[in-house]
């Protein structure tokens, strides 16, 4: 690491990541960020293993150029099937939110039996369940294709999202039924998602926790960064502006990025650099 302020890079294929900045930026009020969003070439969710270790090298490589001294994989797909090639390439600390959401699962579920919901991508992948399954929980996994375009629509409390969070729940809670498990925790296993926690939550019994990776994440990342302090680094009172704390960047679509974005981070961006990385 370098010394001076501590820059943390944020990575998603898209706005997603937006909610992990979200939650980062009050845990680490000394903390600067960079956020890039590879615009141009998602969804991820459809191209193969070697394209996906490509383009999120590429992002790595970025924002390591860019002065990144900690990295935090704010893309479920990229955390599935490139995570190793990051660690491998990246000089610096690396977070991906799938081992994240798996560790919070483990300390808040009394069980062991989890429920994961996510896109069909990330669900095909079974990356949370081997993730749980390190960690000694069954885990019941189901896709809801239908969540992405409905937060990005913006129906974030509309009546027709709440039904079809209902519907996907109820058929999962059946499904573990039939399965003989016993859920006490729901992990959220998309970046959309925490958009819709509060329909989560009324979907299930009061007996299921609902784990939101992003803020899973964002906790798991402070933890980590309070031992691993840089020299001299100042401490911060959490002030600064948000234009002040980060530099946005994304490979197409900059003012879609900003309408969009500034949904899941719950604050206007002001401005967003785009960049080219490649094909």
């Amino acid at each position: 690491m370098t010394t001076g302020r501590l820059k943390i890079g944020v990575f998603d294929s898209g706005f997603g990541g937006l909610t992990v900045l979200r939650a980062l930026l009050p845990l680490l009020p000394h903390a600067e960020f960079l956020y890039l969003g590879d615009t141009a070439r998602l969804p991820y969710g459809s191209k193969s293993r070697a394209t996906i270790v490509r383009y999120a090298l590429s992002s790595t490589r970025f924002l390591i150029e860019q002065g990144a001294d900690f990295l935090v994989i704010a893309c479920n797909t990229a955390t599935a099937l490139a995570l190793k090639e990051i660690h491998d390439a990246a000089p610096v600390p690396v977070l991906g939110v799938i081992e994240t959401g798996a560790n919070e699962a483990r300390s808040r579920s009394k069980t062991g039996d989890i429920l994961v919901i996510g896109t069909d991508a990330m669900i095909g992948s079974h990356a949370y369940a081997a993730a749980c399954s390190a960690r000694g929980l069954r885990t019941l996994e189901k896709a809801c294709p239908l969540l992405v375009p409905l937060v990005e629509e913006g129906w974030i409390d509309h009546p027709v999202t709440a039904e079809v969070v209902r519907i996907y729940l109820t058929e999962l809670l059946e499904q573990a039924q039939e399965a003989e498990l016993d859920p006490d925790t729901l992990v959220l296993g998309c970046t959309h998602y925490p958009l819709l926690r509060p329909m989560m939550e009324a979907a299930v019994s009061p007996g299921i926790r609902v784990i939101d990776s992003a803020q899973a994440t964002a906790s798991q990342a402070a933890r980590m960064l309070a031992s691993h302090m840089l020299p001299g680094q100042p401490p911060g009172d959490g002030t600064g502006t948000l234009s002040s704390r980060c530099r946005f960047f994304a490979t197409d679509s900059v003012a879609k990025f900003q309408g969009l974005g500034a949904r899941f981070l719950g604050s206007a961006i002001d401005e967003v650099e785009l960049v080219d990385l490649g094909g």
